[in-house]
């Protein structure tokens, strides 16, 4: 095999922003800004190729718009003849198949070889040489690397390694898998579990992962690192604040793989818990308010407007709901300009009855509580509440977002119970 230097990235979440938002077009900018310093490195380094494990989309039916800009971000790479080896991730996913994909367009296009394993009779995996022509094939070869590529699987993608390595006959391996691992993304769909990553180990040697948003390395039970997740180079959640956001740079020579993380710039985000405990009316806690946002906000050093999520906490002597968001909106706008805020209010009213104080309290500590109640009744998840608890409003957000499948959800319920 020849020495060579590759990139492996993922999650980019092209496409995604906040609708109806003041700040949606900037944002919807944020993720191509990300994709195009990424694929600037690679022409500057003048890498061998690129690798992008999922998730390129944040949906599979986009805007044409955000499908001509693609278009133009990756065509550095097409120019320079570098080759951007791609997969399917769970968002780039078209759950109806009438119609060609979006990333099936771009392969057919020649801005990506994207690659996808047929499958036998029997349930096995067949990786067949990728087609310049067609723009399909599970497998591709470079300077004597064999790279293979295997998307979104689901949430039975532990029980599928056996079978991904058994097609696998060949020597110096890659594999492109869109999956995470349960020690490092605890509410992600679609993970398995780190005992059964182990065997791709014997196989591959390097393994680049997508889905997980967060930076980590698996190694062997001997300590040998062999797969390895770069996270999403911008930050696309709340909650994701505080991950060391980048890409792998990977320096390949007499078989061995030398993975070097290399920092990205993702837009700063902030979230904060504002303490309004005991206020006893909303201008003085819309006074507390300001004063640790100012605090907060003060310790921020990137320029960029910020992404800001705040959660109201505390028990207060007046009905929450007298401050409102648009209050809270106007209140932060006077201090600074951010980007996008999300407030989520847990307040709870602190009242009095017969001369003694009753604590009502929020919705999500109702909802926790309740929940609690109802997996501790069953004596085989005891022990387990505040974990399945979180699990559920987990489940429950994403839900709310639309962005997963029915199979999907059941399957992560499956894998933890």
């Amino acid at each position: 095999m020849n020495k060579m230097k590759f990139i492996h990235t993922a999650d980019i979440h092209l496409g995604k922003t906040y609708r109806n938002s003041s700040g949606e077009a900037e944002r919807y900018q944020d993720f191509f800004r990300c994709l195009s310093g990424i694929v600037g490195d690679a022409v500057r380094e003048s890498v061998d190729f690129v690798v992008i494990g999922g998730d390129l989309f944040h949906t599979g039916q986009i805007l044409p718009k955000t499908f001509a800009k693609t278009i133009e971000i990756l065509h550095p790479l097409k120019e320079a003849g570098i080759p951007c080896i791609a997969i399917e991730g769970n968002h780039d996913w078209i759950h109806r198949r009438n119609n060609i994909s979006w990333m099936e367009a771009l392969s057919a296009m020649g801005y990506i070889r994207l690659l996808r394993p047929a499958r036998t009779a029997e349930g096995g995996y067949c990786f067949a040489a990728f087609n310049e022509e067609t723009g399909e094939g599970g497998h591709i070869e470079i300077g004597g690397l064999n790279i293979y590529g295997l998307g979104y699987i689901g949430a039975q993608a532990g029980s599928h390694v056996e079978r991904i390595c058994e097609a696998v006959t060949t020597a110096n391996n890659l594999l492109i898998f869109h999956v995470g691992i349960w020690k490092y993304s605890p509410v992600e769909i679609g993970n398995m579990k780190i005992e059964e990553a182990h065997p791709l180990a014997e196989k591959f040697g390097y393994v680049a992962l997508g889905h997980g948003h967060k930076q980590y390395v698996i190694e062997t039970p001997a300590g040998r690192p062999y797969a390895y997740n770069p996270g999403a180079p911008e930050r696309v959640n709340f909650g994701e604040e505080k991950y060391e956001k980048g890409y792998y740079f990977v320096t390949v020579a007499d078989g061995r793989f030398a993975p070097e993380f290399r920092p990205t710039d993702p837009r700063p985000m902030l979230v904060e818990v504002i303490n309004l405990d005991g206020a006893i009316d909303a201008d003085s806690a819309l006074a507390r308010f300001r004063e640790q946002i100012t605090a907060r906000l003060a310790g921020l050093t990137d320029a960029r407007a910020p992404l800001l999520e705040l959660k109201l906490a505390g028990r207060v002597g007046f009905h929450p709901f007298e401050l409102g968001r648009e209050r809270l909106r106007l209140a932060i706008e006077e201090l600074a300009v951010p980007l996008y805020v999300e407030i989520k209010n847990h307040l709870s009213l602190l009242a009095r009855s017969g001369g003694e104080e009753v604590i009502k309290k929020s919705l999500a500590e109702i909802e926790s509580d309740v929940l609690h109640e109802l997996i501790g009744a069953h004596s085989k998840y005891q022990g387990r509440e505040e974990e399945l608890a979180k699990l559920s409003l987990a489940i429950r957000d994403l839900v709310m977002k639309g962005e997963v499948e029915d199979d999907e959800l059941l399957g992560l319920f499956g894998e933890q119970v």
